[in-house]
């Protein structure tokens, strides 16, 4: 794996410096320990990958009904944030920095995990067609309850109180997650948002949760502690946008004033791409295409196009030390999709760093 020499050099995010640019993409892991707690075995997991430049910690929901399946963890008690401290003292022991992805699963939620009373809720009362996972397996997605204004309202106040928790825990910040068939993702998406009112209508409308939540959380923590995460015409969870270079556009433009510290913007491989490099002034987080084993490559082309930061997903997931691994062109681990989702060590914690077993890194921090 012969990576762009570039990849390795350090880069100013917000208040940290980071000292290359590969970024440790968020991948729900369903390793929660009971009531959504991350434990000891998550602490371990994201200690062993704090070579990377900054890791994004997997999505987390900040109230009871946003989870998206039963492993998820959560933050939105003393416990939950407990345990997030637990995660980022390891991280920064070992010299890494760590953001944490805030995400709801709208109406990928399901009655059968969630909280006793509660259902899963959307920007209109329109079932995905689609599975979603459940303890007992895959089973179809149920009708959500159309959100009203003030359970818009109350749903901002959520992500403003779990960005504070993740900061007092000690995570560096946060990661908004609009992207990937989400709510925030759904309220952007026309087939989900069927809204007349002023969450709802035409691209400004649609944007609007978006932006609501990435000003009041930049307000909470400060703009230096949130970044926002987007997947223009991503069809999972049976989403369909029909104008993303209208609705996107008009999002990177609303964003910018903010001066939060990063957009994460997954790559269409159409004109929406340029004119998002275009638009936003700040740090620029790409998850490159393709996204086929020719990773240097993809890199190497999102670098000479103006990214500042590349995310990687499963190949952080099988190597711990992908960093050291690509600097010196070692080979990857494969990825071991047992293991994926849920159960303990195996599949998780257990992948070899180069010489020897996985273990936390200790080196310097800025």
């Amino acid at each position: 794996m012969n990576a762009p020499a570039a990849l390795f050099e350090p880069v100013r995010l917000g208040h940290l410096t980071l000292p290359n640019r590969m970024v440790m993409a968020p991948m729900s892991r369903a390793r929660r320990e009971a009531d959504g707690v991350p434990g000891t075995l998550m602490a371990d997991y994201y200690a062993q990958r704090a070579s990377a430049g900054l890791i994004v910690a997997e999505g987390t929901h900040p109230v009871a009904a946003g989870a998206v399946g039963p492993g998820a963890p959560g933050l939105f008690t003393d416990a939950h944030q407990d345990g997030w401290a637990r995660v980022a003292d390891g991280v920064h022991a070992a010299g890494g920095r760590v953001f944490l992805q805030l995400m709801h699963a709208g109406r990928l939620a399901h009655p059968d995990f969630l909280p006793e009373g509660a259902h899963p809720v959307a920007p209109s009362a329109v079932a995905a067609d689609t599975l979603v996972h459940t303890s007992g397996g895959r089973v179809p997605a149920v009708t959500p309850t159309a959100l009203t204004e003030g359970g818009i309202r109350n749903l901002i106040d959520d992500f403003v109180r779990a960005a504070r928790r993740a900061v007092a825990a000690g995570l560096d910040g946060v990661e908004i997650h609009a992207a990937n068939g989400y709510l925030l993702h759904q309220f952007l998406a026309e087939n989900a948002n069927l809204r007349t009112d002023r969450w709802g209508g035409g691209a400004e409308g649609r944007i609007r949760l978006t932006v609501s939540i990435a000003e009041a959380v930049a307000d909470a923590v400060g703009p230096h502690r949130a970044g926002v995460r987007i997947s223009p015409s991503n069809p999972f969870g049976d989403l369909a946008e029909t104008d993303p270079y209208g609705a996107y556009t008009a999002l990177v433009r609303a964003l910018a004033p903010l001066g939060i510290a990063y957009l994460h913007h997954g790559e269409t491989g159409t004109e929406l791409d340029a004119a998002v490099r275009e638009l936003w002034s700040g740090a620029l987080m790409i998850t490159p295409l393709p996204a086929g084993r020719d990773k240097p490559r993809a890199a190497a082309h999102s670098l000479e196009r103006g990214a500042d930061l590349l995310s990687f997903g499963r190949d952080f997931l099988a190597n711990p030390d992908l960093v050291a691994r690509c600097r010196i062109g070692a080979p990857l681990n494969e990825a071991r999709p047992a293991g994926f989702y849920g159960g303990g060590a195996r599949g998780y914690t257990d992948y070899p760093a180069l010489g020897g077993p996985a273990g936390p890194r200790r080196t310097p921090r800025d």
